[in-house]
């Protein structure tokens, strides 16, 4: 009796210990604000899972972050894209906090930063990781300010929670912190796919749209289907929380057929290195024509996510003739909030034609390392760029190439070399690669010049071109003026833009000194704070050069009084 007693407690502790994975009241709430998401966990964005939570900021920057639990601050970051200013705070527990898009830090790490950027003499720090023993921190202490540097698209804090050891990301909401949501998913399309040659959707060999409509709260019921051979399915669905408007991702997408599970896989926890194969996760080619995403209930060759749980022959479905198939799609929040899409398919013989695939003459195997030239240009496939074998496209006109669609995911990049000798010595100082696939909005890609020649190296399919730029930036003030006193200014402020390449660095002194400016890319902004060090004299002269990515370069200069 005692070693059932045991055995039962051990099973009890386990069952407990399962439900219960992460600790959910050692962390407090980053910021004393009611909280409320612009983005969630694990939501679907370009080339990435989503590693934290977008927390809104009220659209206001300059919000206290507050030490979730005591740690010390273990790595400091300012980039100009990306996560923009960074800390990352580690704790006793196992776990690390992040904070991005801030602001500024806090004072002492605030001064410490700028004594590494002036000694540097850059903007941007790199990697900083100070002893544990330099910034230690009390649960409750101010650590940053909240803003919307780096890549954000508006004021919030990007907050995640990793497992130290592992760097694995995991969803905050796991930890306990506490947001309303009373809202169902909502199902947006429902996209059926052949999967084998002998497959067809109502008579069809292409992939097919399939109509449903909503009959009740999270209940939605699509139209009957006929079907035959190997399909999948795939759908486009978003969530909505309380208090915001944002079409936010789901926690957990699942398929049933006639009952039993088939796919299923959530958003609990991923790494980095993975998170590449939501364009496999994904229909790329959808969405890289309609930037949509379509959330496969299938699992494709290639695709090594860890957010599977235990799928039936990969979620694909085997339709045969004569046999009835009850489908349901089941999508859910954190919060449990769910929707069902239920789809009936009726298994039938087509009697549609086989149709041969398209070939070009370049094909592809993944494996293998390939190399194509023609004319003037030639691009360079490492080994395993493609996830599975195809066939893709390759036209050269003068100095235009054509590589293909953007509408086939890249697991590594390629090169791209277009050959310049029939170039004048003054266009091959200002030539430049820009990407034209959208003919409206050519975009430069960062370019390598090297003997008559000029390549970069890309993830992305689509056609590329020479382009010249000859045009400086441009840079003015925008709060003083040439001669001025300004000492009641606490900035002094620069504006700077370059239409074609973009801007590539700046370098500005006051009186021969160089001086830390921060730069809104965004904006195009540049801004000196004057308490950084204090000037000697009254008369003060400021200059700056910026150059851009061919190289051409604007000085500017001005004189300015100041007590």
């Amino acid at each position: 009796m005692k070693h059932f007693i045991i055995t039962l407690f051990l099973l009890c502790s386990i069952v407990n210990y399962g439900q219960k994975k992460y600790p959910e009241n050692y962390f407090s709430a980053p910021l004393k604000i009611p909280i409320v998401l612009s983005g969630t966990f694990g939501e679907l964005r370009s080339n990435h899972f989503h590693s934290g939570l977008d927390i809104k900021t009220q659209g206001k920057e300059g919000i206290p972050i507050y030490a979730p639990a005591d740690g010390y601050i273990s790595r400091i970051k300012v980039a100009q894209y990306g996560f923009g200013k960074a800390l990352y705070m580690s704790h006793p527990n196992g776990y690390t906090t992040v904070y991005a898009h801030l602001q500024k830090f806090s004072p002492a790490i605030q001064a410490c930063v700028k004594k590494v950027q002036y000694s540097k003499k850059s903007y941007y720090t790199g990697n900083l990781f100070p002893k544990p023993t330099l910034f230690p921190i009390k649960k409750g202490d101010i650590i940053g300010y909240t803003g919307d540097t780096g890549g954000s698209g508006g004021p919030h804090l990007h907050y995640e929670i990793r497992d130290s050891k592992t760097e694995h990301i995991i969803n905050p909401l796991l930890f306990g912190l506490k947001v309303e949501d009373s809202k169902h998913p909502i199902f947006n399309t429902l996209i059926a796919y052949p999967l084998s040659d002998d497959a067809r959707i109502n008579n069809t060999a292409n992939k097919t749209t399939i109509s449903f409509k909503s009959v009740g709260k999270g209940e939605y019921k699509a139209e009957s289907t006929l079907a035959s051979g190997k399909i999948g399915l795939g759908v486009k669905v978003f969530d909505r929380l309380d208090k915001a408007y944002n079409k936010n991702g789901i926690y957990s997408l699942e398929m049933k057929v006639n009952g039993t599970r088939v796919y299923y896989h959530d958003v609990e926890t991923f790494s980095f290195a993975e998170s590449k194969y939501i364009n496999l996760l994904i229909d790329y080619e959808h969405y890289a024509n309609y930037r949509n995403r379509i959330q496969k209930t299938h699992k494709v060759t290639g695709n090594k996510l860890s957010l599977y749980e235990n799928l039936i022959n990969n979620g694909e479905l085997l339709i045969k003739n004569g046999q009835n198939y009850a489908i349901e799609i089941i999508a859910k929040d954190f919060a449990g909030n769910t929707s069902t899409l239920k789809l009936p398919i009726r298994g039938t013989k087509s009697t549609t034609i086989f149709t041969q695939k398209d070939t070009t003459a370049f094909k592809i195997t993944a494996k293998n390392f390939h190399k194509f030239s023609r004319k003037n240009v030639s691009v360079a496939f490492p080994k395993n760029t493609f996830y599975n074998d195809c066939y893709i496209d390759f036209f050269v006109k003068n100095d235009t190439a054509k590589v293909h669609q953007p509408t086939i995911p890249l697991d590594k990049k390629y090169t791209l070399t277009l050959f310049t000798n029939h170039l004048s010595d003054s266009l091959q100082e200002k030539v430049y690669i820009a990407n034209v696939t959208k003919k409206k909005y050519p975009r430069y890609v960062s370019t390598k010049k090297k003997e008559n020649k000029v390549y970069t190296t890309t993830k992305t399919l689509g056609t590329y071109t020479l382009k010249f730029d000859s045009i400086p930036p441009t840079v003015y003030a925008t709060n003083f003026k040439n001669n001025q006193w300004i000492s009641n200014h606490k900035y002094l402020k620069i504006k700077i833009k370059d239409k074609e390449t973009g801007i590539n660095d700046f370098h500005a002194t006051i009186d021969g000194e160089w001086i830390l400016m921060e730069y809104n890319h965004k904006k195009g902004i540049l801004t000196y704070d004057f308490s950084d060090k204090k000037l000697v004299g009254s008369k003060h002269l400021f200059k700056i050069v910026v150059s851009d990515n061919v190289g051409n370069t604007e000085s500017f200069s001005a004189t300015f009084f100041r007590k």
